[in-house]
């Protein structure tokens, strides 16, 4: 009968037509590729990591360097994005368009070894295709979210965002009318996180610490595993289910004392992921609003870093000329301040020789013109970063967070997704001190500028004075704000001091008497946050934003269990472990023949794998499993079959193509030096006979094992096969 079949097989693989499009040389080592599910594009990683994107016809369209090493990639659903994992736990996103960065997530502290984008699947026709529709009201009453901002060519520093595609992100972040999705990443240490529309981290859990309750011998057992390490992650298009692969040691929790018979192996494991799909509504919402907050949150990151630099700089140069002062009044013998000095110059007292060389050699007119432009250029862009940057992301952040605080008071849906009402009752009051700080900033700054300008015109016509040059072309100047600049800010600096996170300020014991008695009228409780600088207050929010967006994504990860355990076969070593890991598939395909309809509809999963070479006495075999994630129904359907290769050729890599054929990319061995011919086959399932397997098993019995001693109606071989090269 396998005979048969095989032949059957062979007869339908001939008469595939199969014809070599291109014969393209690289100049490098491609280590991984993927297809985009969309378009005619291929995304390829090379041994040095840059990441290419070529059209069918081989036409490159971009090339990037992460400057990182790409450990794993995948495209999102509609195909605009791709997400790149990396050797120390970072998930890159890039725009499908250009190839610019749009955000740079820290999900995981090790390499991320597989990446799997799914996406809500339409249940029906009359499912208006599945699209969440979840209105965005900040569009109403808001313009266009803030930007990073860029001023002269000067970066803002680090920030979770990506470079110059401004434009991708905002249309990125706002995902208010499109299919509900969900990027997980599993890593080489056993965990795997979760991340809604690829931005927004909503789980995570580590395999290692997950409870596996199986059937044993016909009672119940409890398993974990030990250094577990995830090969393949697959989470079904309904959102119900994830199936993953990982090796690991299987470690009896009832019995450890014979656990250390245990050799390690590779396991197939079912988790129940349904809350992402009985709560995507809940979880879209939450998620479209803090995704925005994160990314708005960045941005005012960026333009607090951005002032205090640019501010920074001006102060530099105004303290190293004007710095040279307290030295000439020292030299001179004298033991006055300079602001002392100052002062009698603006009363017309006396200009001690130590001034009068500051002023006329050490400082001169071209000196001070440009101290005033560095000082009025900082300003100008401190304005500019505020008014088009700060002000508007504090401002939107706060209507967001008003928005998820009324969510969060409709306990009966999102209470069961962690959304914590008395912590984002918190996280607003905060977020209106800050508008109450940036409010603050800007009278400050405006206050100190044009204390500035007048110092610098005052000055200006003290230097022409003294030099005895015309001043009917320097601006008059205010003596009384003479006086306050000296009195406060030629030693001092207020806007530094607002920008640092270490800076606390005595507030006037009546204001503070006053704050006091406003708490009476509601909206705040915090009668202290004058005393706090505004980058102090920006730390406190985002502490209350990480503490709050904390409780939905524990409260998500608690629910996520573990439903089926298949041990797939023993492992001996880890050069075993490290020569196969990649050869697994995992895939879901909707079931033609259910009679399911509507959100319970069918999905079969297919596992395919390689076996090393002397598991359980077996040579170069791959093994096929279906309907795992579904076997622990009332009718479980559990099946596989083994496929023998010839010895003289090895398998470099398997995928099943939509649920009807299996795709096998074979190596033929050569013993000279020249590399052998390679050969694509595709075998049709239907050709094969799926043998029913059982999910009650003794700890050391794997999957493989149950198949092998079925060895007549469960391992075909790929003999007489008509390849495909």
């Amino acid at each position: 009968m396998a005979e048969e079949q095989m032949e059957e097989a062979s007869t339908a693989a001939a008469a595939t037509p199969f014809q070599l499009q291109f014969d393209k040389p690289i100049p490098f080592q491609i280590k991984m590729a993927e297809w985009n599910p969309e378009k005619d594009l291929l995304a390829m990683v090379t041994d040095d990591s840059k990441v290419l994107l070529h059209r069918f016809n081989w036409q490159r369209l971009w090339t990037v360097s992460p400057g990182k090493c790409i450990t794993s990639i995948c495209w999102s659903p509609d195909g605009k994005i791709v997400a790149l994992g990396t050797e120390d736990g970072l998930i890159l996103l890039h725009d499908v368009e250009n190839g610019k960065m749009l955000r740079r997530i820290k999900s995981h502290d090790v390499a991320i070894v597989c990446l799997n984008w799914a996406e809500d699947e339409p249940q029906s026709k009359t499912d208006k295709d599945g699209l969440l529709s979840y209105e965005d009201r900040t569009t109403r009453f808001f313009p266009p979210a803030p930007v990073v901002p860029r001023i002269g060519g000067l970066s803002s520093g680090d920030t979770c965002l990506g470079d110059e595609n401004e434009e991708s992100i905002q249309e990125f972040s706002s995902a208010s009318c499109q299919r509900f999705n969900i990027l997980c990443s599993g890593d080489k240490d056993g965990c795997i996180c979760f991340s809604i529309f690829g931005i927004f981290p909503v789980g995570k859990i580590n395999i290692n610490e997950v409870p596996i309750h199986v059937q044993s011998s016909g009672s119940k057992a409890s398993y974990r595993l030990q250094d577990a390490s995830i090969s393949k992650v697959s989470l079904s298009g309904n959102l119900h289910k994830l199936v993953l692969l990982c090796s690991g040691k299987l470690i009896d929790i009832d019995n450890i004392s014979h656990s250390n018979d245990i050799s390690g192996g590779l396991h197939c494991l079912h988790l129940d992921t349904s809350i992402f799909f009985n709560r995507k509504n809940e979880l879209h919402q939450v998620s479209q609003q803090a995704s925005s907050i994160q990314y708005l949150v960045e941005v005012v990151r960026a333009s607090i870093s951005m002032m205090a630099k640019q501010w920074s700089g001006a102060m530099n140069l105004f303290n190293e000329k004007f710095s040279v002062l307290p030295s000439l009044i020292t030299a001179h013998g004298m033991e006055s301040s300079s602001e002392d000095e100052f002062m009698s110059l603006l009363f017309g007292t006396r200009t001690s020789p130590a001034l009068h060389q500051f002023l006329v050699s050490s400082l001169g007119e071209a000196a001070l013109k440009r101290i005033a432009k560095s000082v009025d250029s900082a300003g100008r862009e401190l304005r500019v970063v505020v008014s088009e940057h700060l002000q508007p992301a504090v401002e939107i952040i706060s209507f967001r967070l008003a928005e998820l605080r009324g969510l969060a008071r409709w306990r009966s849906r999102f209470q069961n997704i962690g959304l914590d009402e008395k912590l984002i009752d918190g996280v607003t009051e905060r977020i209106g001190m800050l508008v109450v700080q940036v409010e603050r900033f800007s009278r400050v700054t405006a206050t100190v500028l044009y204390l500035f300008q007048n110092f610098f015109s005052w000055v200006l016509k003290c230097v022409k004075i003294l030099l005895s040059e015309p001043t009917d072309q320097v601006p008059a100047a205010n003596s009384e704000f003479v006086v306050l600049f000296l009195k406060f800010l030629l030693d001092k600096d207020p806007i530094k001091q607002l920008l640092d996170a270490d800076q606390r300020f005595e507030c006037h014991l009546d204001t503070a008497k006053h704050l006091e008695q406003l708490v009476v009228l509601g909206g705040f409780t915090d009668t202290h946050f004058l005393e706090r600088s505004l980058m102090k207050q920006f730390n406190e929010l985002e502490e209350s934003l990480k503490e709050a967006f904390s409780m939905p994504f524990t409260t998500i990860s608690s629910q996520i269990h573990c439903q089926a355990l298949l041990p797939l076969y023993p492992i001996t070593s880890l050069v075993d472990l490290s020569s196969t890991c990649n050869l697994t598939s995992v895939s879901f395909y909707k079931d033609e023949d259910s009679q399911h309809s509507g959100p319970s509809y069918r999905l079969t999963d297919y596992i395919c794998f390689k076996i090393p070479d002397g598991s359980l006495n077996l040579r170069n075999c791959i093994g096929v499993i279906k309907d795992f994630s579904n076997s622990s129904t009332s009718t479980p359907s559990l099946s596989g079959f083994l496929l023998r290769i010839p010895d003289e050729y090895e398998c470099v890599d398997l995928s099943l193509y939509k649920d009807s054929q299996i795709v096998v990319l074979l190596s033929e061995r050569s013993c000279s030096d020249n590399p052998g011919r390679s050969y694509i086959v595709m075998l049709q399932t239907e050709n094969f006979s799926f043998v029913p397997l059982s999910k009650i098993f003794p700890s050391n019995i794997y999957s493989i094992q149950e198949l092998a001693v079925r060895i007549s109606a469960s391992v075909f071989y790929l003999f007489g096969i008509h390849f495909i090269s």
